[in-house]
C-alpha cells in the first residue's frame, strides 16, 4: 500500500512536468510508468527542434525530456517503472489504483490522479487497407524505434502513407540511413504535418509528396513486395483509372494519433468526441472531481512545449486541489474551429488568466478569434497563417468578466 497526495499515471514529458509542479507545491507525488524508463516517446526522437518555448534552446527529444528527468531525480520524486494499472476507482474523495509491478501487486491511494497517458498510433487495420498481412508494415513510431533505439534498418525501399510529423521526420531519417523513400502519400488535399517538417524533411531531400492519394492495397506474402496507390477525389473516393503499383519492401504508416484514455474511461471521465480526450476546465480537471488530464491524452499536440505546459497546469492544480462544488460555464466554439480547449470554465474557482488551445478547421491567411458573452464581445485577437496541422493558443484575462462567465462564453473565428 502506498499513500500519496498526487498519483501521476504516465512518465512522459506531460507527467514529468506535472510531477515537478506538484512537488514544488509541497505535496507527495508518485509517478507510474509502464515502460522500463521514464521519458515517454521523446527518448527515441533524436531530431532537434524541442524546447524553443520552454528552455529557449533548440534541443533533441532526449535532451528535452532529460531536463525534466533531472528535475524529478533532483527532487527525489518517487517513480515506479514497468507498472501497469489493473484497476482504478473513485472512492469518494480518495482515488484508489491497483498496479501490477515487478515486485507484485501494489495498491495506491491518492487525493488526486493526473492522467498523462499520451497517445497511440493508428494501424493499417484502422484505415482499411486491403490485401495480405506480410511483414514490413510499420507505424512511423515503430520504425523510429527500430532505427533510433534498436539500431536496425527496417527497410531499403519504402512508401510512407500519411504526412503527419512523425512520418515526415522518418522520411528524412530513413534517407539519411541509406534507405530509399519513394514518396509520401497523403489522403487529404493538404499536408498533415508542420510546414517546417515539409520543408526540412521532404523538400530538402527531394522526397515527393503526393496529396489526395492513398494506399489501397498491400502486395506480398512473407514480406511486403509492393503497394497500390490511387488518387482520391474531394469526397475521399478512389478515382477510377488512377491506381498504380509501387514496388517496395515496406509500408510505413503516419495516419494519425489517438489519445490513450482507457484509464479515463474506467473512471467514467467524460470524453470529447472531437479530440477523443477528456473534457476539462481551465485547471485541466476532468468531469470527475480530483482527476486531471494533460498532454497528448487530453488532445494530440504538435509541440512538446505545449505538452509540458499543460502538465504544469495539471500538476499545480492537483497539488492545490480542494473539493468544492463546481459551477461550470460552457465554452462554445463556432464554425472554423477544429477544436478548442478547455471546453468548460469552473467559475467557482479562481480563473485568473486562462490559456486556450485551438486547431483551425481549414487554412486561413488571417482570422480573428472573438469571444462573446450574451452577444457582447469581450475578447478579440487576430492570427495569421492558420493551418489545421498547427495548434495555436491565446490567453484570456478574466478579472473583468469573471462575474459574467456563468452565462457561458462563445468563441467565433472571423475570417
Amino acid at each position: 500500500m502506498k499513500e500519496v497526495d498526487v498519483l501521476i499515471i504516465g512518465g512522459g514529458p506531460a507527467g514529468l512536468s506535472a510531477a515537478v509542479a506538484a512537488h514544488d507545491r509541497g505535496v507527495k507525488v508518485l509517478i507510474v510508468e509502464r515502460e522500463r524508463k521514464i521519458g515517454g516517446i521523446l527518448k527515441q526522437c533524436i531530431h532537434d527542434g524541442f524546447g524553443l518555448m520552454t528552455f529557449k534552446e533548440r534541443l533533441t527529444g532526449p535532451e528535452y525530456v532529460g531536463r525534466y528527468i533531472d528535475m524529478v531525480i533532483e527532487r527525489g520524486i518517487d517513480t515506479v517503472c514497468g507498472a501497469f494499472v489493473i484497476s482504478v476507482g473513485d472512492e469518494g474523495r480518495v482515488k484508489k489504483a491497483l498496479l501490477s509491478t515487478r515486485e507484485g501487486i501494489v495498491t495506491v491511494r491518492a487525493k488526486c490522479i493526473v492522467l498523462a497517458t499520451g497517445c497511440r498510433e493508428r494501424t493499417a487495420r484502422q484505415v482499411f487497407i486491403h490485401g495480405t498481412r506480410p511483414a514490413g508494415v510499420f507505424t512511423a513510431g515503430t520504425a523510429q524505434y527500430w532505427v533510433n533505439v534498436a539500431g536496425k534498418l527496417p527497410t531499403r525501399k519504402c512508401v510512407i502513407l500519411g504526412s503527419g510529423d512523425i512520418g515526415l521526420i522518418m522520411a528524412r531519417r530513413l534517407t539519411l540511413e541509406g534507405a530509399e523513400v519513394l514518396g509520401v502519400y497523403e489522403f487529404k488535399p493538404t499536408p498533415g504535418g508542420l510546414t517546417r517538417n515539409i520543408v526540412q524533411c521532404l523538400n530538402d531531400y527531394n522526397i515527393p509528396l503526393y496529396l489526395s492519394h492513398t494506399v489501397s492495397r498491400v502486395f506480398g506474402t512473407s514480406r511486403v513486395e509492393g503497394v497500390e496507390v490511387v488518387e482520391v477525389d474531394g469526397a475521399g473516393r478512389h478515382i477510377e483509372g488512377t491506381a498504380r503499383r509501387v514496388d517496395c519492401d515496406a509500408l510505413i504508416l503516419s495516419v494519425g494519433l489517438i489519445p490513450e484514455n482507457e484509464v479515463a474511461e474506467k473512471l467514467d471521465v467524460e470524453l470529447d468526441p472531437v479530440t477523443k480526450g477528456a473534457v476539462c476546465d481551465q485547471n485541466n480537471m476532468t468531469s470527475v472531481d480530483g482527476v486531471f488530464a494533460c498532454g497528448n491524452c487530453l488532445f494530440v499536440n504538435d509541440l512538446a512545449d505545449y505538452v509540458s505546459a499543460g502538465g504544469a497546469v495539471a500538476g499545480a492544480a492537483a497539488a492545490e486541489y480542494d473539493y468544492h462544488h463546481r459551477a461550470w460555464a460552457e465554452v462554445k466554439s463556432g464554425a472554423g474551429f477544429g477544436f478548442l480547449s478547455p471546453q468548460r470554465i469552473d467559475t467557482a474557482a479562481e480563473c485568473g488568466e486562462i490559456t486556450f488551445y485551438f486547431r483551425p478547421a481549414a487554412e486561413y491567411e488571417s482570422a480573428a478569434v472573438v469571444a462573446k458573452i450574451d452577444g457582447q464581445e469581450v475578447f478579440r485577437k487576430t492570427f495569421t497563417n492558420l493551418k489545421p496541422p498547427e495548434i495555436r493558443k491565446f490567453s484570456l484575462k478574466t478579472n473583468k468578466i469573471q462575474a459574467n462567465l456563468k452565462k457561458g462564453i462563445e468563441f467565433l473565428l472571423e475570417v
